[in-house]
């Protein structure tokens, strides 16, 4: 079955936090760094996935100010991102399979550069 809608995201969103949260490598960010509520959480996240998988506008956030502000409190190192994706991209990997299912993984490892680059060598990924 491929990502077809919110609801798959949502399944998909709660068994990446469940693997994430608890992760050696990166878990703390969400521990300790934020100590992030996932209730609230989950809903912001649904929206951007959303929109990056389906084009519906809903995330109306700045997702790279975000994660600047964690990078500023508990610095990125290239296994965090690397962790992520994998984390990510297996989740992904088993509960769907499809076009939507892949492009999910491909953003992933493309906002994990982005946010890597910005954050970690703070220079825009396109050129000053």
């Amino acid at each position: 079955m491929d990502i077809e809608n919110r609801n798959h995201i949502e399944q998909l969103m709660l068994a990446f936090y469940t693997k994430a949260i608890p992760d050696p490598v990166i878990g703390h960010y969400f521990t300790h760094v934020i100590n992030m509520d996932l209730e609230k959480h989950l809903p912001v996240i649904i929206d951007f996935w959303e929109t990056v998988l389906f084009g519906i506008a809903k995330y109306k956030s700045n997702a790279i100010a975000v994660h600047q502000h964690l990078h500023e409190k508990s610095t990125f190192e290239e296994k965090h991102f690397e962790q992520w994706v994998k984390l990510f991209q297996s989740t992904v990997d088993e509960l769907f399979q499809g076009e939507k299912a892949e492009l999910a993984k491909q953003r992933a490892l493309s906002i994990a550069t982005v946010m890597k680059i910005k954050t970690i060598h703070g220079e825009s990924p396109i050129g000053h």
